[in-house]
């Protein structure tokens, strides 16, 4: 357990039961007053694709919101104030999603935002949260979220762009020149697509083949076909859900020896088990959390994510997906940031999330500035894993 110093300018929460007791008790941040911990409780408000065909990837960012913020109510709050959470499911769908932001600033009248599972519905959202001034942190991979900056809207897992980074720096070890792109329909597939394209060449790599495929595909044999007549040597998989497990087992059924990656979209233990062997051999950018056990000894967010797995199998009976690592992080990147503000004030709640430095969490380790509302390394987002034995193992 990390023993941070419970200075009065920041109190570090992530993952910390300690750090929750001690805040229970009375060692808070000196802004926070007796008074003030009598007054209204911390307002959070959550949209996630807990159902539809993204809810593998919102069903545990959810259940993760609910499990720490029920832990910390339990111990006694945030300097006295509780959590008071609402949660709307949108299934995925942008409009579903636009109108459960309204009534989250409207109705519920909350501090912070978070959710937007996916990058479609974040990006649907975001003119809303920047007009009405609510500090937004999004649960999507895209790094269109943040780029360009825009004053009220951070995220928490590691953009597409670094994914792909962390994969073409493979492929180049490996000695591979000729990529190919296959990619679903979808906003993220696209966004990672686009990345790809862009990113290839300052990487020393060609783009043999760019194909596309929609989520109701069933069958990408003419896509693999193409691939193969380009010359392409390696192949960059840009998707999630049923579209990836397609094309894994399509992989695999048409006896295509060219090795496939895929970046964190895909970095579920569904996606394997849905793949029934097919995934075997492929290539993977996942979060640290995937991989806890096999992390070294002294890696800095070994203890975090190790404790966050422990929390929530204890709680649900399941290990946890990485994408509930997504909401765990905004969760306490932003308590932390009302701890510092001292008051519940969206704007002064905003400047402190701004501020964030050194945060260990289950993403990697958090440092924002003005310029960068995301805050993450990609050496560190992402580790490379290989799927063997229906398994994810570090690549070295």
């Amino acid at each position: 357990m990390s023993h941070d110093h419970l200075q009065p300018s920041r109190i570090k929460l992530a993952g910390r039961l300690l750090a929750l007791s001690l805040i229970a008790v009375g060692t808070l941040s000196a802004a926070v007053t007796k008074s003030a911990a009598q007054d209204r409780p911390i307002r959070i408000g959550s949209f996630t694709a807990t159902s539809g065909g993204a809810a593998f990837l919102g069903d545990p960012q959810e259940k993760t919101l609910k499990l720490y913020v029920d832990k910390i109510n339990k111990a006694g709050g945030i300097g006295g104030r509780k959590i008071e959470l609402f949660h709307y499911d949108s299934a995925g769908d942008a409009r579903q999603a636009v109108t459960f932001v309204r009534r989250l600033i409207e109705d519920n009248q909350v501090d912070v935002i978070m959710g937007g599972t996916t990058t479609g519905e974040t990006m649907a959202v975001i003119p809303m949260v920047q007009e009405a001034g609510v500090p937004f942190i999004s649960f999507a991979g895209g790094n269109v979220v943040v780029e360009p900056v825009r004053k009220w809207v951070f995220k928490t897992p590691g953009s597409d762009r670094m994914a792909v980074m962390r994969i073409y720096e493979d492929m180049k070890k490996r000695g591979f020149t000729k990529v190919a792109v296959l990619s679903g329909d979808g906003g993220f597939d696209q966004s990672c697509r686009a990345e790809a394209k862009s990113q290839a060449a300052k990487a020393g790599l060609t783009v043999a083949s760019d194909e596309a495929y929609a989520q109701a595909d069933t069958d990408l044999a003419p896509q693999f076909s193409r691939i193969s007549s380009a010359g392409a040597e390696a192949i960059l998989g840009c998707g999630f859900g049923v579209g990836a497990v397609v094309a894994v087992r399509n992989h695999q059924q048409l006896g295509s020896k060219l090795p496939l990656y895929f970046t964190h979209g895909v970095g579920a233990q569904q996606f394997v088990d849905a793949a029934r062997g097919a995934a075997e051999g492929v290539r993977v950018t996942v979060s640290a959390l995937l991989v806890a056990d096999q992390l070294a000894a002294d890696d800095p967010q070994r203890e975090t994510v190790l404790k966050y797995a422990k929390e929530f199998e204890a709680a649900y009976g399941a290990r946890p997906a990485a994408f509930g690592g997504f909401a765990y992080d905004a969760l306490f990147i932003s308590l932390e940031a009302t701890q510092r503000a001292g008051k519940l004030d969206r704007a002064a709640i905003r400047d402190e999330i701004e501020k964030t430095k050194g945060f260990v969490g289950i993403d990697g380790i958090f440092n924002m500035t003005p310029q960068d509302h995301m805050g993450l390394n990609y050496d560190i987002a992402f580790r490379l894993t290989e799927i063997r034995n229906n398994g994810w193992h570090l690549v070295k």
